[in-house]
């Protein structure tokens, strides 16, 4: 594939206007939906191959999700692509204020390796929903699930409207030189200053959704087995290869006995007493991430879990108690099934330490004080995150999902993906029957004494 040809061929196609067209957008959309579905098997082997992950949960993190934004933005594409009115200043007088959504263009999507379905998917769907055309860019990382993509996306689309590119660097550094009208990348933050270096050059606007070390807080009021079994449940996912997944927890001094222990019940629930052989326990990535993983297990004292296997690329759900807070465990993001204990004495310590980074991507709180509630929602700034539990916030339609600071710009999912893909335009349409003199040459005390009036 020439990836110039490529660009410059979608970038015709836009100019066609087709694309601008609700109903070509909606029936894109819709042939999406049906090849997702006519591939789904497909998707589900590719995903067990990449990352050992079985159909429930390919489906619950992955496919399942694609399909509720797609069926989201079908369901609100009309009302999404409507102009909006606006209120008219009064010396605009008169005239009609409305703002009308405008795609981009030529969109570049650059996805990871650890839901390498999904995260190609829903940042397409509202970059179809909004009218652009759309290359697409898979993690190497993840080769199977990335060739499932592009049969399925060569199968039901032209390659001027959607097309992926497959390969690793070279073509990743082929496709930021060249001109695109909007890049949405998600990834580490290391490309994603490159990713930013290289859209400056052309003036590109960018997403960048990262990463960073998301805490979860566990006060001496909160649910403790309730809570342990949710915070269990966002580390498991993908064996913690996860940008929200709990990072480290910090729990009040008085219940961390218990917390590790009702965490420890949960995860002898989940995966018995083998997590390694439990048919349904994800995988590593690669050897690459399975050796930086394991160098975290001697950074801490061991509470349950260790015990990995190279040959399956698995290491079991481990949780570690950690006491020197400059240890590298509790400097990067694990992005893995390892999860640090930490303790404090008053909330307002464990507010400190979080301060003391850069802001995560996601912030976890399970308490039943209020007060907590209203002071860690106050002072602490996140991407987003949720109250007595994790990850779910970040699975609807209805909000926004991004990083602030470090942890990434711009935010996609439900409307906000539309918004995403779309140039706002500010239009204001000025009738011709009135043409009130004050704005124009030459200046006269009159004038200037109205418009100060009228423009307070």
């Amino acid at each position: 594939m020439n990836i110039e040809t490529t660009i410059a061929n979608q970038r015709t196609f836009y100019q066609s206007n087709q694309t601008k067209d609700i109903a070509y957008r909606k029936q894109a959309l819709r042939t999406l939906r049906k090849a997702i579905r006519n591939y789904q098997k497909a998707i589900e082997e590719a995903l067990y191959k990449d990352l050992h992950k079985s159909s429930t949960e390919a489906f619950m993190s992955e496919i399942g999700l694609v399909l509720e934004e797609l069926t989201f933005q079908l369901r609100h594409i009309d009302d999404f692509s409507k102009p909006s009115r606006r209120k008219t200043p009064l010396v605009h007088f008169p005239s009609v204020s409305f703002v009308v959504p405008q795609p981009y263009g030529v969109v570049l999507i650059m996805a990871p390796w650890n839901y390498p379905f999904q995260l190609c998917l829903e940042p397409t769907i509202g970059a179809i929903a909004a009218g652009n055309t759309v290359v697409i860019k898979p993690s190497a990382y993840a080769p199977h699930t990335a060739h499932v993509i592009k049969e399925m996306i060569e199968a039901y689309f032209p390659s001027e409207y959607i097309t992926v590119v497959e390969g690793g660097r070279e073509e990743n550094l082929q496709l930021l030189n060249q001109h695109f009208d909007y890049i949405f990348f998600t990834g580490g933050t290391q490309v994603g200053k490159l990713v930013l270096e290289k859209a400056s050059q052309n003036l590109t606007p960018v997403s960048l959704e990262l990463g960073g070390k998301s805490p979860c807080i566990v006060d001496e009021s909160a649910n403790i087995k309730r809570g342990a079994k949710r915070i269990v449940f966002g580390k498991l996912l993908n064996a913690g290869q996860t940008c929200v997944a709990p990072d480290y927890i910090l729990v009040h001094r008085s219940i961390k006995d218990e917390l590790i222990c009702y965490m420890h019940d949960e995860i002898q629930k989940a995966l018995g007493d083998d997590p390694i052989h439990h048919p349904d326990y994800p995988r590593i990535i690669n050897e690459k991430h399975f050796d930086r993983l394991c160098a975290y297990l001697h950074q801490g004292t061991i509470c349950c879990g260790g015990r990995m296997n190279r040959e399956r690329l698995q290491i079991e759900p481990t949780i570690m108690e950690v006491s020197d807070l400059h240890a590298k465990i509790m400097q990067e993001e694990i992005f893995g099934p390892i999860l640090p204990v930490v303790t404090y004495d008053s909330l307002q310590e464990a507010i400190h330490f979080i301060h003391s980074k850069e802001h995560p991507l996601a912030l976890y709180l399970f308490t039943t004080n209020r007060e907590h509630e209203k002071k860690v929602l106050k002072e602490c700034s996140f991407g987003g995150g949720c109250i007595n539990d994790t990850i779910i916030h970040l699975a609807s339609s209805y909000m926004g999902f991004g990083g602030v600071g470090k942890s990434g710009m711009g935010a996609y999912h439900g409307y906000d993906s539309f918004l995403t893909f779309s140039h706002m335009r500010s239009i204001v349409k000025k009738s011709n029957l009135i043409d009130l003199p004050f704005r124009y040459y030459p200046y006269k005390k009159w004038k200037e004494q109205l418009m100060r009036k009228v423009m307070r």
